[in-house]
């Protein structure tokens, strides 16, 4: 499935040509609470654009990510791949090397498939998948480059960050150059800057997009006047923070979408997160039991639109993973379709079917594996009796059914040893502290979201 923290399809071209391939803008939010948005029901925070877009679009109301932390989630994300299958299962960096670390150079990207039949490609924001320069996005499909490679920094410019991994990085076929950090004022914006100008540069023809926002991963910065936007009532300090972050995040995506519409032709805009709410940003999952790096569905379940110009407004229940959304694009764009994990979400999407997709869903982060068939959600984790859930009668996941289920349990757990059958070994870990961790997360006695927020 896929990881991943928000994200936005949307296609535009300068010149009406009713054949041409929609172009793909991916809008990935960064470690953001799935009830955080107005659309998802959110309580104080203000996002206006995404909730215009969720009206004219489909929401999807059970979107998952493949991974509930970053780096391996945009690693599913942007190969339509399980990332176990190449090694990319743990965080980045890791115990991995410089040299090593990052999204196996063997394996194409949708940039790559999407280049192949055309498209100009360019990715805004984070990157997270490799620190050496043999990872950069422009060896792996994309033309153009503007952001950082690590996976977070300082949303205000900071002489600390000059020739380090967060440093604002622009390259592309005419060279390769750094923002001075005394020109950056808020990432955030500059991030929707950078895409405005892609797509107004690259308007006659087919392109995909991946604006990757860091909002509202920490630190915790926002702009004053956005913070001054934040309703009463809003709290604590961290939270209000999280909430001026968010409003930024919102404007940042209604310029882009923006553009898109200007250009006047057949659009899809799809908007995700990377992975659930962090313990440490303020964010909040609303009914969602965990957060980010559990596998309960606060950790890996995210918010999620579709949106076609031409397309059909309401929302799509049956779960959903980014996966799938990889394979319908690269559908509707023409490109090679070879070893995707998805299936084509178009029935789905354009007919409002009432079935759901064939297929499992599959997680796996070291110690910690997890299944979902139907309403069934099995979580195996390591030294412990499995976890057995009914999603319907339980989305919260408070009742334990394996004691009562022990055939589907068995079942359930033998289906998932054949997914692993296909995998490969971690090609990296993030050592013992965060294994530990990770099992602490999947423990029944942590109840409640001041529980959850004590395990980073």
């Amino acid at each position: 499935m896929l990881a991943i923290p928000v994200l936005a399809i949307v296609a535009v071209a300068g010149e009406a040509d009713d054949d041409a391939p929609p172009s793909i803008v991916i809008l990935l939010a960064d470690d953001a609470g799935w009830a955080d948005f107005g659309f998802q029901g959110g309580d104080g925070f203000e996002t206006p654009a995404l909730d215009r877009l969720a009206s004219e679009g489909l929401v999807l109301e059970a979107c998952y990510v493949t991974a509930s932390v970053c780096s391996p989630s945009r690693a599913g994300l942007l190969t339509g791949r399980h990332q176990q299958r190449f090694g990319h299962e743990y965080n980045l960096p890791g115990t991995a090397p410089r040299s090593t670390g990052g999204l196996p150079l063997e394996e194409r990207t949708i940039a790559d498939r999407l280049q192949a039949v055309g498209y100009v490609t360019g990715l805004m924001g984070k990157w997270h998948l490799g620190l050496d320069d043999v990872f950069l996005p422009t060896h792996r499909g994309f033309d153009e480059f503007r952001g950082l490679r690590a996976g977070s920094r300082s949303y205000f410019g900071s002489d600390k960050l000059e020739g380090s991994d967060r440093a604002w990085e622009r390259i592309d076929a005419d060279g390769h150059r750094t923002t001075p950090e005394s020109e950056i004022t808020y990432v955030t914006d500059l991030i929707a800057d950078e895409s405005v100008d892609f797509i107004r540069r690259h308007a006659g023809r087919p392109f995909l997009l991946v604006a990757s926002f860091t909002a509202p991963h920490t630190p915790m910065h926002a702009l004053p006047e956005d913070l001054e936007a934040v309703p009463d009532g809003v709290g604590p300090d961290r939270r209000r923070t999280c909430a001026a972050m968010t409003i930024a995040l919102d404007r940042a995506c209604g310029r882009i979408v923006e553009a898109l519409d200007a250009g006047g032709r057949d659009s899809i805009v799809i908007f995700l997160g990377d992975n659930g709410g962090a313990t440490n940003n303020g964010s909040d999952n609303g009914p969602l039991r965990g957060m980010k790096g559990s596998h309960f569905e606060g950790g890996i379940r995210v918010p999620g639109i579709w949106r076609s110009r031409d397309g059909r407004s309401g929302r799509i229940p049956q779960p959903v993973s980014v996966l799938d959304i990889d394979a319908t694009i690269l559908e509707i764009a023409g490109a090679d379709l070879e070893g995707l994990d998805g299936v084509d979400l178009r029935p789905w999407i354009s007919e409002d079917r009432t079935d759901r997709p064939r297929r499992l869903l599959h997680w796996r982060r070291g110690p910690v594996a997890t299944i979902r068939d139907g309403d069934l959600k099995a979580i195996r984790v390591e030294g412990r009796q499995t976890l057995l859930f009914d999603l319907e009668q339980d989305p919260g996941e408070t009742r334990d059914l394996s004691g009562e289920r022990p055939g589907r349990v068995v079942s359930l757990l033998a289906r998932l040893a054949a997914w692993e059958r296909e995998l490969s070994d971690p090609e990296w870990t993030t050592g013992q502290r965060w294994r530990n961790n990770l099992l602490r997360k999947h423990d029944q006695s942590v109840i409640g979201r001041e529980a959850e927020r004590r395990l980073p």
